[in-house]
C-alpha cells in the first residue's frame, strides 16, 4: 500500500457508485445534513477540554491515581452536560475494571564476600516471578542454554527439582555460526520466557540468565524495568507468575562473584557443545543467599461509557463503538507526564463527537444505529481497559458494527512537519472491511480532504503499531476497526507532551473526519461487512 493516498477522479466515481451520498439521509421524512453536527466540532471547544485534561492538575492521568479519577469526573461532566446518557445496565457511566499492580519490595542476592545489588548488578520482572522468602542455596547447575527441545536438550539425564539453574540466554550454534536446533543460521524461538516455563515445569527454583548486556539493559530501559507492572485482576485466574520460575539477569561479573574461580569452568563448557553439537553442563558449589519480595495490590480504574441509543427499531441493536483511552504515565517524582497528544487529544475528540451526536439526537436527528461513546483506562500498562470490555462486553460483540478508535491526533511527526500538517496516519481500516475503508475514503474526499496516509498499515511495519492500541482487541474479535494516529514524535512518552504543542486546527480536520465516518456507519441501511479473507 503506498504511503499517501491521492485519490483519481475514475476511483472517485467508482466509489460513489457504489455508497449512497454521505451528505444527508431521511429522518422520518426529513433530510438530515450531517455537516450542521460536524460544525459543533470547534477548535475553541478542543483547545478548552484539552488544556483541562493535561493540566498538571490532572497529575498525568496514570491508571489507578486520582488523576484518573479526575479526569473520569470531568468527562462525565460533560456527557451529562450533552444529555448522553450512562449504560441501562450499568449503575452509572463506568464499568469497573479492577488490576493488580505488581512490583519488588526487597530483592537481594549475596555471598559472603559480596552483596548484589538489583538494578545496578542484576534485574528481574516481578509480574513472572514468585514472591520467594530468603533462602541458601549451596549449589548452582549450569545448563547451558535451558532449552529442552527434541533436537537438542539441555535437561537431558540432569535432575533439576529445587535446583539454582545457571543458563545463557539465546541459543546454542557450532563451530560454524549454525544454530544447533534449526541447523540454519536461523533461531529456532527458545526465548527466555520458554526457558523459565520448562524451568517451572522441571520444578526448579530459580533461573540465573547470564547476559552480557545485562548492564547496559540496566542502563538504557532501567526505568521501565523498575516499574510495577498492570494485568487485569481475577480472584479466580491462576497468576501470571505461577506458569514461570523466578529469575534474574544476571551480569557475567555477577556470575563471576558466585562462582568464584569455577567461573572459568562455564568457557570451557560451552566450547564443548560448540565443538560437539551436543549439551554439556556441571555442578557448582557455592554459597549464595536469595531473597525474592513482591509487593501488590489491587486498584480500580474504571472505563467511562456514554450511549446515544439508536432510533430506527430495526437497527438499533446494532451499536458503533468510538474508542480513546484518557490513561497516560502519571507523575515520576515531581514530573508530571501531561500526555497531551496521547492520548488527551484523542479524550477531547471523543468528547467533542459525542457532543455533536448528542446535539443530532436533541435535534430529531440522532444515529439509526446506537453509538457508544468508551474511554477506556490502562491503555498504557497493556491495553488493559479495552481487553476487559472485549471479554465482558456491555453489548454483544456480535451486534458491534465497527470500532473507530483515536489515539493521538494533535500533534505532527518528522515526516510531514509543520509545512505540511493536513495529514492523519490510518491503520487497519481494510484489515477486515473494504466497506469500512471506503466510507472513510470517501467521507475525506467529500468534507475534509486530509492526506490519508496508510505507512503504518503496512502489515510489515517493524512498529506494529496496528497491535498497539485498543482498535485492536475489537479487531482480534472478528470487529471492523480503524485507528486514527498522528504518528510519534520527540515529546512522545515524555514530560514535554504538552498542551502548547497541540495543533488544533489539524486536531479539528481529523475529529470532523472521525465524526463524518462514525455518522456513516451509524446510519447508513446495511450494516458494513467483514469480507477480508483472514488467515487461519
Amino acid at each position: 500500500m503506498k504511503s499517501r493516498s491521492f485519490l483519481l477522479p475514475t476511483l472517485l466515481l467508482a466509489i460513489s457508485c457504489c455508497f449512497s451520498a454521505l451528505t444527508t439521509w431521511a429522518q422520518d421524512g426529513a433530510a438530515v445534513n450531517p455537516t450542521v453536527y460536524a460544525e459543533t466540532i470547534k477548535e475553541a471547544d478542543l483547545e478548552k477540554h484539552l488544556t483541562k485534561l493535561a493540566s498538571d492538575e490532572f497529575q498525568g492521568r496514570e491508571t489507578g491515581t486520582e488523576g484518573a479519577k479526575m479526569a473520569r469526573e470531568y468527562i462525565v461532566d460533560q456527557l451529562k452536560s450533552f444529555g448522553i446518557q450512562p449504560v441501562a445496565s450499568l449503575n452509572g457511566y463506568y464499568q469497573p475494571v479492577q488490576y493488580k499492580r505488581v512490583g519488588w519490595g526487597k530483592v537481594e542476592a549475596k555471598t559472603k564476600k559480596k552483596e548484589f545489588r538489583h538494578m545496578r548488578d542484576f534485574y528481574s520482572f516481578a509480574s513472572i516471578c514468585d514472591d520467594m522468602p530468603k533462602f541458601d542455596v549451596s549449589e548452582v547447575i549450569f545448563l547451558g542454554y535451558g532449552i529442552d527441545d527434541e533436537k537438542y536438550s539441555d535437561y537431558d539425564g540432569v535432575n533439576v527439582k529445587d535446583k539454582v539453574l545457571v543458563m545463557y540466554t539465546g541459543e546454542p550454534t557450532d563451530e560454524d555460526e549454525m544454530y544447533l536446533i534449526t541447523g540454519t543460521v536461523a533461531k529456532s524461538g527458545w526465548n527466555f520466557r520458554r526457558k523459565l516455563r520448562t524451568a517451572k515445569e522441571k520444578g526448579a527454583k530459580l533461573v540465573l540468565f547470564i547476559d552480557p548486556n545485562t548492564l547496559k539493559n540496566i542502563n538504557k530501559f532501567g526505568r521501565w524495568l523498575i516499574e510495577p507492572s498492570f494485568e487485569l485482576y481475577d480472584e479466580n485466574a491462576e497468576a501470571a507468575s505461577s506458569r514461570f520460575a523466578n529469575h534474574m539477569f544476571v551480569s557475567p561479573t555477577m556470575i563471576k562473584g558466585i562462582l568464584g574461580r569455577r567461573y572459568k569452568k562455564i568457557a570451557k563448557t560451552v566450547a564443548k557443545i560448540r565443538k560437539t553439537g551436543k549439551p554439556h553442563n556441571f555442578v557448582a558449589k557455592t554459597k549464595l543467599t536469595v531473597q525474592m519480595n513482591k509487593k501488590s495490590e489491587i486498584l480500580e480504574s474504571p472505563n467511562i461509557l456514554g450511549f446515544i441509543e439508536g432510533t430506527d427499531e430495526d437497527l438499533k441493536d446494532e451499536v458503533v463503538v468510538v474508542s480513546a483511552h484518557y490513561d497516560h504515565l502519571g507523575k515520576r517524582g515531581d514530573d508530571v507526564f501531561n500526555g497531551a497528544d496521547d492520548n488527551g487529544s484523542g479524550t477531547t475528540g471523543l468528547v467533542e463527537l459525542a457532543q455533536a451526536f448528542a446535539q443530532a439526537k436533541k435535534d430529531g436527528a440522532g444515529p439509526r444505529r446506537s453509538v457508544l461513546f468508551l474511554w477506556v483506562a490502562g491503555e498504557e500498562k497493556g491495553l488493559l481497559g479495552s481487553e476487559y470490555y472485549s471479554k465482558h462486553p456491555v453489548f454483544p460483540l456480535e451486534n458491534t458494527v465497527a470500532d473507530v478508535n483515536v489515539d493521538m491526533i494533535g500533534r505532527v511527526d518528522d515526516r510531514y512537519g509543520d509545512d505540511d500538517p493536513n495529514y492523519i496516519y490510518v491503520i487497519g481500516s481494510d484489515r477486515l472491511s473494504t466497506d469500512l475503508h471506503k466510507i472513510n475514503e470517501e467521507a475525506n474526499q467529500k468534507y475534509v480532504n486530509l492526506t490519508l496516509d496508510y505507512k503504518y498499515n503496512d502489515e510489515a511495519d517493524p512498529n506494529r503499531y496496528y497491535y498497539r492500541s485498543d482498535h485492536y482487541n475489537f479487531a482480534k474479535n472478528g470487529i471492523p476497526s480503524i485507528f486514527y494516529f498522528n504518528g510519534t514524535h520527540d515529546d512522545y512518552h515524555k514530560q514535554t507532551d504538552t498542551v502548547e504543542k497541540i495543533n488544533f486546527a489539524k486536531m479539528q480536520k481529523i475529529v470532523k473526519l472521525i465524526f463524518y465516518t462514525s455518522w456513516e456507519l451509524a446510519n447508513r441501511d446495511e450494516r458494513i461487512k467483514v469480507d477480508v479473507p483472514q488467515e487461519d
